[in-house]
């Protein structure tokens, strides 16, 4: 079968068909969720308010106190000295202090409150995600090293610190496509000044960039195995290929593909096949042992921006679709039923020695560096001797403590 890509415009493109932005809005976890609750692990919706979104987008990370109680005000007359009386502080404290001391999920408190009672009802620990993406490229900035959040201010700074949460709340209909048959805006009518203020307050907030509410969802931490997690690709409404989420090896999954297979087979026939909106799209599915329940993860959009793991998009777009309700013309042949290609990392495979190299470790990089890598050799060489620079007047630094500490250290020997 040929393969090649596509050329639109003098460049090559893998020949995806338009990608709409219904499609998109249908992956949003908070649209299937209700429909697949019941195969899905346990967790909660939280609706975020515009304030929220807002200092998610922020620069800089500021966390807000996880204590929902006010800041304790001393009655007794202490000349200031511990009275959180605003009027006790002097103006050079009120011109330093004013940032520090400002909580900044005042302006979301309920969406705050919100979320640490879910943390609680949930038993303590969750794991957050947006209406797409959850922040795994961010879990090195984490004291747990993982998704695993106990306080909002573990969800904010995971949140904070991601590219694919900024992605999510920025670009989710990048390079899409508008919907064919969508309704045209009626005809002007006359509106008042402030109604006509309040509409464009309304087209500036984060959420009409995809028309839909963003959300935070948070599920009851479990920690899952991640050599049982597999991705599945559907197209035309047929399970063509399965592979591995966790590029690394795992000797024991290659006894198991049949029956494997068959059951995330027999857990997309029954629950998803007929009843998701679109006719592409890309499941994640975790089976744990003993491997006889599948649960649904995650619904991953069909387009460039869902990783392929083991296959290319590519050949997925150009695999052969089964052909079923075709019986056979000659009564003697029996028609194999449709399997579809389960891939695993093998032993000699590069993936199974990537182990070396941590997952989304290019999302680690200082933004300092990206940019001056982008800006050609000169910007980078400058860079980077800025950088020598910092580290010898730090190893500097380091060594004149050290003298210090061993000049004091032997005056006090001397001494007693």
């Amino acid at each position: 079968m040929e393969t090649r890509l596509d050329v639109v415009d003098g460049e090559k493109r893998l020949p995806f068909k338009p990608i709409r932005k219904s499609h998109i809005r249908h992956c949003s976890y908070s649209h299937w969720h209700d429909l697949y609750q019941s195969i899905t692990p346990k967790a909660r919706i939280v609706e975020l308010s515009i304030p929220f979104v807002e200092y998610l987008l922020e620069d800089g990370i500021v966390l807000p106190d996880d204590d929902d109680d006010p800041q304790p005000t001393w009655a007794d007359q202490d000349s200031g000295v511990f009275s959180d009386d605003p009027s006790s502080r002097s103006d050079y404290d009120d011109d330093d202090d004013a940032d520090t001391l400002l909580d900044p999920s005042e302006p979301f408190r309920d969406v705050h409150r919100q979320i640490k009672d879910t943390i609680a009802e949930l038993g303590g620990s969750v794991a957050p995600k947006l209406n797409w993406s959850a922040p795994k490229d961010a879990t090195w900035i984490s004291a747990t090293n993982s998704m695993e959040c106990r306080t909002p201010s573990d969800i904010y700074l995971l949140l904070k610190s991601s590219d694919f949460i900024t992605h999510d709340l920025t670009m989710p209909f990048d390079s899409c496509e508008d919907d064919d048959g969508e309704p045209e805006r009626s005809e002007a009518v006359v509106i008042s000044a402030e109604q006509e203020a309040e509409a464009e307050a309304e087209l500036e907030a984060p959420s009409a960039a995809i028309g839909i509410p963003f959300v935070l969802v948070l599920r009851k931490w479990v920690e899952m195995n991640p050599s049982v997690e597999f991705r599945c690709f559907v197209r035309s409404r047929k399970l063509l290929a399965i592979c591995q989420r966790d590029l690394n090896h795992f000797d024991f999954l290659f006894a198991m593909v049949d029956p494997l297979r068959e059951r995330i087979q027999d857990f997309f026939e029954r629950h998803l096949k007929d009843t998701f909106p679109d006719e592409h799209f890309v499941f994640d599915v975790y089976v744990p042992p003993p491997h006889k329940r599948v649960w649904l993860i995650d619904i991953n959009p069909w387009a460039p921006s869902t990783d392929p793991l083991l296959f290319s998009w590519l050949e997925l777009l150009r695999m052969e679709l089964p052909e079923h309700g075709s019986p056979s013309r000659d009564p003697d042949i029996d028609v194999v039923p449709f399997s579809p290609e389960f891939r695993l990392v093998k032993r000699d495979d590069p993936e199974a020695y990537s182990f070396t190299t941590p997952q989304y470790s290019a999302h680690k990089l200082p933004k300092d560096v990206v940019d001056a890598s982008l800006a050609g050799p000169g910007p980078l060489r400058e860079f980077a001797d800025q950088w020598k620079a910092v580290l010898a007047r730090q190893q500097q630094g380091q060594a004149e403590q050290a003298d210090l500490e061993d000049d004091t250290t032997i005056q006090k020997s001397l001494a007693t």
